[in-house]
């Protein structure tokens, strides 16, 4: 199942309508988690507006490499949204920020708890004029709690989650990814929650607040440690690349210079992997019939599985591990990615036609649906690009959106 290139600019024809066309989101958040949460949301069809203030554009639109003084993050995190500037904090931007919260179906925001109550804009305000709105507010640490007021990023939760202290060599530090791994994580349960919750307003007619601590869906993805501390005390050590449940899993360095990754997760794979590297004889041994005995013995699998794939190039390990169906796969980096003709049949690498930069290659949408696939329609636009259009749909004649500006809220 084939997955459209996309290459049309804002206003022109597209694709079919996504499953969430007609969906609206505002996006009132900055950096990485609530923001990505709203592209999930649009790359399906939703209508996305992004808000940021006239004066402080969102900081990721500075963020990481750039060509021609154009941010290329923000052309993938910006992508499929529409871009408004208000400020907030006025009189002006509130009265906006309410006429469209009335139309709106989803807001995500990522302001210190208070914030936009103390702009006037919390809650009770929004739900006031829209009932069945959906709220997701994403913070470090929650909206309540000792640690609520604290300013919160993907880094505090990859450390207080446990994520960090199971990272690492065992004789080396805790270990920090080194990209928004938190920060995605939270967004794909921030994408979640909400959809669960506008399920929740089919039936009761209600929106409501989706609270989501970052510290949280970071905790959930490393699976069952607290029940294994409750029951057992266990905490899991820094391994490096091994596990704890399993072995041979690690990776190895070929005769070419290059590296692939082992993984013998089943039983039935960890024998065939024995065998291709001419040691049968393991499997006898009475350690070798669970995942965990494997792993007692991880130093004379890896130097057996180590050992073997030293002597062969990379291409020869990979073509004996498929014909003996062992797992294995090499290490890419981004440029084997963008090459990999397995990527390219899926089409994970969509064009897209940048009113900026031209065509640009980016990470097409994440799933595909085979009656209502999503899309990528353009690239993060401009600063403010569409705020006169938006502004002109809420019924705003030219004049006042003229005086929004001259007063600061737009």
């Amino acid at each position: 199942m084939q997955r459209p290139i996309v290459e049309d600019p804002p206003g022109a024809p597209g694709p079919a309508p996504g499953p969430l066309d007609g969906l609206r989101v505002l996006d009132l958040a900055t950096l990485f988690a609530g923001p990505l949460a709203a592209t999930m949301l649009g790359d399906f069809g939703a209508e996305v507006t992004k808000v940021e203030h006239p004066l402080k554009p969102d900081p990721s639109r500075g963020h990481g490499p750039s060509k021609d003084g154009v941010g290329l993050w923000w052309k993938h995190l910006g992508r499929n949204k529409r871009t408004l500037t208000l400020n907030l904090s006025t009189p002006g931007g509130r009265e906006v920020l309410l006429r469209l919260a009335e139309r709106a179906d989803v807001i995500i925001e990522n302001f210190r708890p208070g914030t936009l109550e103390k702009w006037g804009l919390g809650w009770d305000e929004l739900s006031a004029v829209n009932p069945g709105l959906v709220l997701a507010r994403v913070t470090g640490f929650g909206q309540f709690g000792p640690y609520s007021g604290r300013p919160g990023f993907g880094t505090l939760a990859e450390a207080m989650s446990g994520f960090a202290a199971t990272t690492g060599e065992p004789d080396g530090p805790p270990t920090l990814p080194p990209f928004g791994l938190a920060d995605s994580v939270a967004a794909l349960a921030t994408a979640y929650a909400v959809m669960t919750a506008l399920a929740g307003r089919d039936r009761t007619g209600r929106g409501q607040v989706v609270d989501m601590a970052i510290i949280e869906p970071m905790l959930a993805v490393l699976g069952p440690q607290t029940i294994w501390y409750d029951q057992l005390g266990y905490v899991q050590p820094r391994t490096g690349n091994r596990s704890t449940n399993n072995a041979p899993r690690n990776t190895y360095r070929t005769a070419d210079g290059k590296w692939l990754a082992v993984s013998t997760s089943a039983q039935s794979i960890a024998e065939r992997v024995v065998r291709l590297v001419g040691r049968p004889d393991f499997i006898e041994e009475p350690w070798f019939a669970t995942g965990s005995g494997r792993a007692a013995h991880a130093d004379a699998l890896d130097e057996a599985v180590g050992g073997w794939i030293a002597r062969h190039d990379r291409d020869e390990v990979v073509a004996a591990f498929e014909a003996a169906q062992a797992a294995v796969a090499p290490v890419y980096d981004v440029r084997d990615v963008m090459a990999d003709p397995q990527y390219r049949a899926l089409n994970t690498i969509v064009s897209v036609e940048d009113e900026e930069l031209g065509p640009v290659r980016m990470q097409n949408v994440l799933f595909r649906l085979s009656g209502t696939p999503g899309a990528v329609k353009w690239a993060g636009r401009g600063h403010g690009a569409d705020t006169d259009a938006i502004l002109g749909e809420l019924g705003l004649a030219e004049d006042e959106i003229v005086a929004l500006r001259e007063g600061g809220a737009a």
